[in-house]
């Protein structure tokens, strides 16, 4: 379990928020069963690819499967960006792949990635894809690291003297990036072996106000969902989340079919269930943070348990409805 999602761990009394479960409307989900998961991925490869949102994801999905290996049946590796989680007696891996921005980008290392500008190679997929290429299943996400107006553009390759670097406005980037993520799967991973997945935005519950009560608070303290069905926060932008349904529609066209789980608007109920001030501080807090424990409050990731396992729970429905 990553420090990061350990509410309980760090602090968190309240548990409530570890006890709801989606229902959608005229349908339901199937419980998850970590036995036929395990069967469904022996012999194979499952590789999350993206930030530290679909990471979160990635350790919600070890989890569940945890319960069902013995415990000198399983181990758990890292090389670089690279995660792995192998269940022996299945011959299963389950990994974790950090790509923020999925393609190359001055925020590729797993660790030292916290920099002011941010710079994308919008048509280099190769350095990241040789680590996930070939895999059965593909899980991607990118969202969180384009929140800025502008990205920084690289024509050439890092460290070039000729190299140029333009800012453009971040959704055209964004569209860019996801029309070289999308041309790389539609030309070198093979369709009838791998089944793709696209995770979409996940909310942020920065700004109290928009969920009705009063200014200057956020997710700290908040222990019960939004029951509003019509919610829409600020912070979920649609214009990503259309140019990512374009995107895969245009790749079903060529015969590639990548399943996109909507987890947005389920997720945007769920201000109780990111860590707030519960998670480990990578950071020393100052005495003025300390006195406002809102002003650190972790409101974009999640606990876990929690909302990626219901992430997970639509993952999994999706591939046995696929078999």
């Amino acid at each position: 379990m990553s420090d990061q999602l350990a509410c309980a761990k760090w602090g968190r009394s309240d548990l409530k928020y570890q006890n709801w479960r989606w229902q959608p409307h005229r349908c339901s989900l199937p419980r998850f069963n970590a036995t036929a998961m395990l069967e469904r991925l022996r012999g194979k490869r499952m590789v999350f690819v993206g930030d530290s949102l679909n990471r979160g994801q990635w350790v919600s999905m070890v989890c569940l499967l945890d319960s069902g290996i013995e415990p000198n049946h399983k181990s758990m590796h890292s090389n670089g960006s690279l995660m792995v989680f192998t269940a022996k007696e299945y011959n299963a891996t389950v990994e974790f792949y950090w790509a923020p921005l999925l393609v190359e980008s001055n925020s590729d290392d797993p660790v030292n990635h916290r920099l002011p500008d941010r710079i994308v190679r919008v048509e280099s997929m190769e350095k990241h894809a040789q680590h996930w290429s070939g895999a059965e299943f593909l899980i991607f996400n990118s969202y969180l690291w384009w929140r800025r107006p502008k990205m920084k553009v690289l024509w050439g390759s890092f460290g070039s003297s000729d190299a140029v670097y333009e800012e453009i406005e971040m959704i055209r980037v964004f569209r860019m990036t996801l029309e070289t993520w999308a041309k790389w799967v539609v030309s070198h991973e093979d369709p009838l072996k791998t089944k793709f997945f696209f995770v979409g935005v996940s909310p942020t519950h920065f700004s109290s106000d928009e969920w009705g009560e009063k200014q200057g608070g956020n997710c700290y303290n908040e222990t019960e969902p939004i029951r509003d069905e019509r919610y829409w926060g600020e912070g979920s932008d649609k214009r990503m989340i259309d140019a990512m349904d374009q995107v895969i529609a245009g790749m079903r066209e060529k015969g590639v079919s990548v399943s996109f789980l909507n987890i947005t608007q389920l997720s945007e109920y769920r201000k109780d269930g990111h860590p707030s001030i519960y998670r480990k501080q990578w950071e020393p807090l100052k005495p003025e943070q300390l006195a406002d424990p809102a002003s650190y409050a972790d409101c974009i990731h999640w606990c876990l348990p929690g909302v990626p396992d219901t992430w997970n729970e639509l993952l999994y429905a999706s591939l046995f409805s696929h078999q």
